[in-house]
């Protein structure tokens, strides 16, 4: 695994023990960390989050996270012993939300083609 590779999953461990048990807002407790994307000049990191939910608590989670990310930033400096770490950008993971839509269609069209 390349360096870059390797920070973005240590960062993803990071951030994700951060969420799970530092933060103590009520809205990201249905938050996981899916993956994290690290910019070209390591400056920047795209957090992807999936947040089960109804739309309205995934946007109250969304606000919550991205009001947090300098703290989730400086903590994960010191939990990884980085002097400069990239900026946090929470990002909303839709890839499994789609992936689920798909399975619900696909389980319509089978019981339809049954019913016939």
């Amino acid at each position: 695994m390349r360096r870059p590779e390797r920070m973005a999953e240590a960062l993803r461990e990071a951030i994700t023990e951060i969420v799970s048990y530092e933060l103590e807002d009520p809205r990201v407790h249905s938050a996981s960390v899916t993956e994290v994307r690290l910019s070209e000049n390591g400056r920047d990191a795209k957090v992807y989050v999936l947040v089960e939910g109804e739309e309205n608590e995934i946007r109250e989670a969304m606000k919550a996270l991205r009001n947090a990310e300098k703290y989730v930033r400086q903590q994960a400096a010191i939990s990884l012993g980085l002097h400069h770490a990239p900026h946090v950008h929470f990002v909303r993971d839709t890839v499994e939300e789609r992936a689920g839509r798909i399975d619900r269609i696909l389980e319509e069209m089978k019981e339809n083609s049954h019913e016939s």
